[in-house]
């Protein structure tokens, strides 16, 4: 069964850091993109980010400008998103996804882990 798991959400200021951590079991990961989508109160879940199974290949959302950073470790079964430079409407619950059909389209999702910038 496969499963992924997010840890290192929380509470943060405006301008401040946090990283993401997305460990999967029940799969190996090297074979497949990985990606973080976000869902904020009221809103529809968006596309964050993604990273091809290499590692070499990497895109984000327009509207991050450069903030964020997805990275993966395929020793380790685990995809990373640093988010630097956070702001209030960065608050959302950020899930880690694997094998992408579409940016909004995935194979396997995790439960989820909540961001919280307060201003």
């Amino acid at each position: 069964q496969v499963q992924l798991r997010e840890s290192g959400g929380g509470l943060v200021q405006t301008g401040g850091s946090l990283r993401l951590s997305c460990a999967a079991s029940g799969v190996t990961t090297s074979t497949y993109t990985m990606g973080w989508l976000r869902q904020a109160p009221g809103k529809e879940r968006e596309f964050v980010a993604a990273v091809s199974w290499s590692g070499d290949h990497k895109y984000y959302a327009d509207f991050l400008k450069g903030r964020f950073t997805i990275s993966r470790d395929n020793a380790k079964n685990t995809a990373y998103l640093q988010m630097n430079g956070l702001k209030p409407e960065d608050t959302a619950v950020y899930y880690c996804a694997l094998d992408r059909f579409t940016d909004s389209r995935w194979r396997y999702w995790g439960q989820g882990t909540q961001v919280t910038v307060s201003s």
